[in-house]
């Protein structure tokens, strides 16, 4: 009978030895993939708590929490600075091209410019700077955003009125009906109707808005952005488009910013999908 107790304490021990080495080795990989994570500046990372003793869980939540809350300022932040930067170079802009629309116009309509070889030039030099002045008028957005009136929106019933907008496009939507979010009904419309118009130019055909744990994520089956810009998306005046201002994305990162929110790229798409944009709201 001792010699099975000892047997019996020896195999538990080394079961007790075997376990211990394979969780270690689990947590370790965890450390070194949260590691891999900040060094990339993807602070969006959630790693499961299935399996993780109780103290190890409250961890990994705190640092999953600790993760999305970078996010949100690193975003805040370079909203902040693309802000600053967008209002010097308009004001300069306008500056500098409003006199030259001014007095181009003068020209266009004095006597001894209209019709002689003259008015064709000064029309090309007026058109350029109205151009010009519109286009720089639309990045005025970006720093002239109204303040939000926050309520309560129901947001199944808001991705509705959303889909009403773009009939042709296969809506896949799993938001159970008691959720919603504090956000401004006008704001978080202009963010929607950004993500869903980039996904049908890019050729999508079926959309899936998803929500879990305070974070909505909206996939398509549009062309997927090519690895080498992803980067870029949200900075002011970029785009791959060839009539795109740059505007809506950047645009967008603002809006969810000012309601105390997040909007990240997904580092992976959603199963079946080639593009998911993750949508972080305040926790209630």
């Amino acid at each position: 009978m001792i010699g099975i107790a000892v047997f019996a304490v020896i195999v538990a021990a080394v079961a007790l030895a075997v376990f211990f080495f394979y969780h270690q080795n689990r947590l370790r990989l965890r450390a070194r993939l949260m590691r891999e994570a900040v060094r990339n500046h993807e602070f969006t990372f959630h790693l499961p708590v299935k399996g993780l003793f109780y103290g190890e869980r409250a961890l990994q939540e705190a640092l999953n929490d600790l993760g999305q809350d970078i996010n949100r300022l690193v975003a805040q932040k370079e909203v902040e600075s693309w802000q600053r930067l967008t209002r010097v170079l308009t004001h300069e802009i306008m500056n500098g091209c409003t006199p030259i629309q001014s007095v181009s116009q003068a020209y266009l309509e004095h006597p001894m410019v209209v019709g002689t070889a003259l008015e064709k030039g000064i029309h090309a030099i007026n058109e350029a700077s109205n151009h010009l002045i519109h286009f720089v008028d639309s990045y005025r957005k970006l720093t002239q955003l109204q303040q939000p009136v926050v309520m309560d929106l129901p947001l199944r019933d808001f991705v509705s009125d959303i889909k009403a907008l773009y009939p042709d496009v296969e809506w896949r939507v799993d938001i159970p009906a008691e959720v919603s979010v504090r956000a401004d009904a006008t704001l978080l419309h202009q963010v929607f109707v950004n993500l869903t118009r980039n996904a049908v130019e890019a050729g999508a055909k079926t959309l899936s808005v998803d929500w879990n744990d305070a974070t909505l994520r909206m996939s398509n089956d549009g062309l997927p952005i090519p690895a080498e810009v992803r980067r870029d998306i949200f900075i002011p005046f970029y785009t791959t488009k060839p009539t795109g201002t740059g505007v809506g994305l950047a645009l967008s990162r603002q809006i969810m910013t000012l309601l105390g929110g997040s909007l990240s790229l997904a580092d992976k798409a959603k199963g079946g999908y080639h593009v998911t944009f993750v949508l972080g709201f305040e926790r209630r």
